[in-house]
């Protein structure tokens, strides 16, 4: 079933400085800005921390811990947002004041998610006073009472949806949690702990903490770099709060003033930081840190976000683009594993399951999520990768650990807390959003969940919600197919999640093609308003189609700009192309 194309309707009672680029005008009409205020990214425009419920218990915590000098544990995630947010807490702390500062990364093979009470155990032999939580600990239930029972004090600081219980943690800070009024609920974890660590800042500064101790007071926004990094990375909505963020951290990463650990994956990525934008950290970043917790261990990314040393980030950026590339090839050979597998369901798309689950059991476990995504965007369907878990001790006890992706009008979190209501015992745990989660369960009870799975999102999606459609600004206009437009574009950004990235379709004529590593197109099209030839890149192409020059073309683009060397021209990204 082929996506439907529409394009966004616009806003014609919002009112835009006249100022703006006539493209970036249209496309702006057709975002969600609730104000022409909107458009000011400004830190000033900043959301205050006094709206986070959990943030003055957590600041009078982390005061009596500094006041100590007590020993101070932070237990991070294992993708890149749960790496920015140790790596931005460590800096923060240290440059607060604190002196005995440590982490833990848990390995996702050994240990799985989050707060567990194995980690507490781990975390023990530290001999921690404080655990601090970054993007996780939210249904650390068990976890925290083992901290507890061990004499270890707890705060979370997370940005999941809680379930029907909170972990009795000295103090919680999210967003999400009940009762919390902070006006933003779209921040990431390391959103999260930037926040926490202005309202620690804040009180130290009231308390006279940096005159008393001799202490400068630091700026935190030179922390800005990885939380533009963790929430992109983290594909959370880029509402207006958000947008700030991000656009005051590639602000810094532009100017050169970015960690050695980020300015080394640019390298080893080869992007520039002066033309950075979100899509750059989203697709080339974020990746590379992300390979380190899905093929080994995230302690790697997080020392690359530490270091201070540009030579150490290098080597370490290196280490990762290898992972990287292993990750590709696993990733590679486990989508056409399932690709082929449910081509053997697919006697039209509606014979599909509305709930796709797959499984294999040489899956590899840390790239489940990306798979899960890859067949969500091919099938236009909730789905949900398992591979084995690695922990059981007999065939009976074998776990799988399943990664959900989800489509608009599925939320995937409930989906999964309504089918473990109605079926007892059959989903062991469960966390995450609306479009994403991660889920672990008996190997014997997959076809089971399957069943479970496939009859709910059979009942809460129709045939209107499973059909793939694709949201396009129109066409554009004769005279916009030039680099001051694509330029003007990308500087009216961040774009991303819930604030999309400007395409646009249209008729072309094929003046000439050519393949690249024999899976890329590189075209010059011709526009159908008689506008010169324009060059144009499909990447992962359907080259069954078996172009030709003088053949028309229906194609869904960006208007990107190609750089090579000390040339910049204009460029069309196509994301889709058919015959027209």
């Amino acid at each position: 079933m082929n996506p439907l194309i529409q394009r966004r309707e616009p806003d014609r009672s919002l009112e835009l400085p006249g100022g703006l680029h006539p493209l970036v005008r249209r496309v702006l009409l057709r975002r969600p800005l609730q104000s022409v205020d909107e458009l000011d990214l400004s830190l000033k425009n900043l959301l205050s921390p006094d709206g986070l419920l959990g943030a003055g218990d957590a600041v009078d915590l982390l005061v009596r811990h500094l006041q100590k000098q007590s020993r101070i544990l932070v237990v991070s995630d294992f993708d890149a947002d749960g790496a920015t947010s140790c790596a931005l807490t460590l800096r923060a702390l240290h440059s607060l004041g604190f002196e005995n500062l440590d982490y833990i990364v848990p390995n996702r093979f050994e240990y799985g998610y989050g707060l567990t009470p194995e980690i507490v155990e781990l975390a023990a032999t530290r001999d921690p006073d404080l655990i601090i939580t970054v993007d996780n600990g939210i249904s650390s239930l068990d976890g925290v009472e083992s901290a507890r029972q061990a004499g270890i004090e707890v705060l979370i600081t997370d940005h999941h949806l809680p379930g029907a219980a909170l972990p009795r943690a000295e103090a919680i800070v999210n967003p999400n949690q009940p009762g919390c009024r902070f006006a933003s609920k779209s921040l990431a974890g390391v959103g999260v702990i930037f926040y926490l660590m202005l309202a620690l800042r804040a009180r130290l500064r009231t308390e006279g903490w940096f005159t008393g101790k001799g202490l400068k007071e630091p700026n935190l926004g030179e922390l800005l770099d990885l939380v533009a990094l963790g929430t992109v990375a983290d594909v959370v909505p880029l509402d207006f709060n958000n947008r700030i963020l991000v656009n005051e951290g590639l602000r810094r990463i532009r100017a050169g003033r970015a960690c050695p650990g980020i300015q080394a994956l640019l390298q080893v990525s080869r992007r520039t930081g002066r033309n950075l934008v979100a899509g750059d950290l989203g697709f080339a970043i974020g990746p590379r840190l992300n390979a380190a917790g899905r093929l080994d261990d995230m302690s790697l990314g997080i020392e690359c976000l530490l270091t201070e040393s540009m030579d150490a980030a290098y080597r370490m950026a290196v280490q990762l683009d290898g992972l990287n590339s292993d990750r590709r090839l696993i990733e590679a050979e486990m989508r056409d594993q399932a690709f082929n597998n449910l081509a053997d369901l697919e006697l039209g798309d509606e014979q599909l399951p509305a709930g796709l689950c797959v499984y294999r059991e040489d899956w590899h476990q840390g790239v489940i999520g990306i798979l899960a995504s890859r067949i969500k965007d091919k099938y236009h369907r909730p789905v949900i990768a398992f591979a084995d878990a690695g922990t059981a001790d007999s065939e009976s006890e074998a776990q799988l650990k399943g990664s959900a992706r989800s489509i608009a009008g599925f939320h995937i979190r409930d989906a999964l807390d309504a089918i473990a209501s109605r079926n007892p015992g059959l989903i062991s745990k469960f966390g995450g959003h609306a479009m994403a989660a991660g889920l672990s369960l008996d190997r014997d009870k997959l076809e089971a969940f399957s069943q479970a799975f496939d009859s709910y999102a059979a009942q809460a999606l129709d045939e209107d919600a499973l059909q793939a459609r694709i949201l396009t600004d129109g066409e554009l206009e004769a005279g916009e197919f030039d680099l001051s437009a694509a330029e003007a574009l990308a500087a009216a950004g961040p774009w991303g999640q819930g604030f999309p990235e400007p395409v646009f379709d249209g008729e072309f004529a094929v003046q000439d093609l050519r393949v690249l590593a024999d899976k890329h197109l590189k075209l010059s099209v011709l526009p159908a308003d008689g506008h010169a030839a324009v060059e144009a890149i499909a990447f992962n192409a359907d080259l069954s189609l078996d172009l030709k020059p003088g053949d028309n073309v229906a194609l869904v683009y960006r208007l990107g700009v190609n750089e090579f060397r000390d040339s910049r021209r204009v460029q069309l990204v196509v994301e889709q192309l058919r015959l027209a």
